[in-house]
């Protein structure tokens, strides 16, 4: 059954992929229906710069607007949740919340 956030935005692509640790799980897409030689199928939706995208609550990107379906990004880090605040503007009811969760995780020490 599908899940309904409490609150997301939607962004064209464009301004997503301007994040500049921005990935994209197409296979993740939405499938639409297209005729194809006289007949009806579904194929994967073509994720162009025009297309909208839906920000979570979680700060991740869907390609619908419930939660934990057609998950197209789901890096979410703290530079990302900067970006979203900061760039595209989000607010959030939760987001500062959020951000200060994340920002008070211990920074990895690994100096390998």
């Amino acid at each position: 059954m599908s899940t309904l956030g409490k609150h997301c935005k939607g962004y064209p692509l464009k301004l997503l992929r301007q994040f500049p640790h921005w990935t994209e799980n197409r296979k993740n897409a939405r499938r639409v229906r297209e005729e194809i030689d006289g007949e009806i199928v579904e194929v994967e939706r073509d994720l162009t710069d025009s297309t909208y995208l839906y920000l979570q609550e979680d700060f991740t990107v869907t390609d619908s607007i419930f939660v934990n379906e057609n998950i197209i990004f789901n890096n979410v880090t703290v530079e990302w949740i900067d970006y979203c605040l900061n760039v595209l503007g989000v607010q959030f009811p939760t987001s500062e919340s959020r951000r200060s969760v994340i920002s008070t995780e211990p920074a990895n020490t690994n100096n390998a």
